[in-house]
């Protein structure tokens, strides 16, 4: 699913996507509207793709509870936000069976339902927007182990030539600097004078 780039600021109503990066904060487009806006550093902001919800044996991502809500109404809105206690529960409960009921708020809830439902009204809610990428295919896998077996082959380089290099630009470093020939010259002097 490719939504990696959207998030909940805290404060703002809706989600958002993020669109570039700033010295001192984000550009961002509000998923239903498509206005950009500009955030400081300063704001909390949540990304959905690293939020996710607890359950009696593990933590599931937000998204693959998405995929959930989604098979089940298939691909079209879910309940409102605003829907009263018991059927939020019962929502839950059908998208997510053995959530946490004492970890998973009613507030966490309410999230789900209106996230997923700005989610599908902005078109993120397809059943391509869930497809996994596809594992490579054996003969890429094997063409692969043979590039490396011919790296590991390869002799290791050889340090010589950039010590020559090193030895060269030493060369020229001193074929610029001047001579110290005027100490030695001072040298010379004393010694006719003895």
């Amino acid at each position: 699913m490719q939504l990696e780039k959207i998030i909940s600021i805290s404060g703002k109503p809706g989600l958002f996507k993020l669109v570039s990066q700033l010295k001192n904060g984000f550009i961002v487009e509000d998923i239903t509207t498509k206005k950009k806006a500009s955030i400081s550093n300063s704001s909390q902001v949540s990304l959905l793709d690293n939020i996710a919800m607890f359950t009696f044996d593990k933590e599931v991502p937000l998204f693959e509870v998405f995929e959930n809500i989604a098979k089940k109404y298939d691909y079209k809105p879910t309940i409102n936000h605003k829907s009263s206690s018991d059927e939020l529960r019962a929502f839950m409960a059908e998208s997510l069976p053995n959530y946490d009921l004492e970890r998973v708020y009613e507030s966490d809830i309410k999230k789900l339902a209106q996230w997923y439902n700005l989610l599908q009204k902005a078109g993120y809610i397809t059943p391509e927007s869930f497809v996994k990428p596809e594992a490579p295919a054996e003969e890429t896998v094997e063409e692969a182990k043979v590039v490396e077996e011919k790296a590991e082959k390869k002799p290791a380089a050889k340090k010589a030539p950039a010590k020559k290099a090193a030895e060269k630009t030493e060369e020229a470093n001193e074929e610029k600097a001047p001579a110290k020939k005027p100490a030695a010259k001072k040298a010379t002097k004393k010694e006719d004078k003895e």
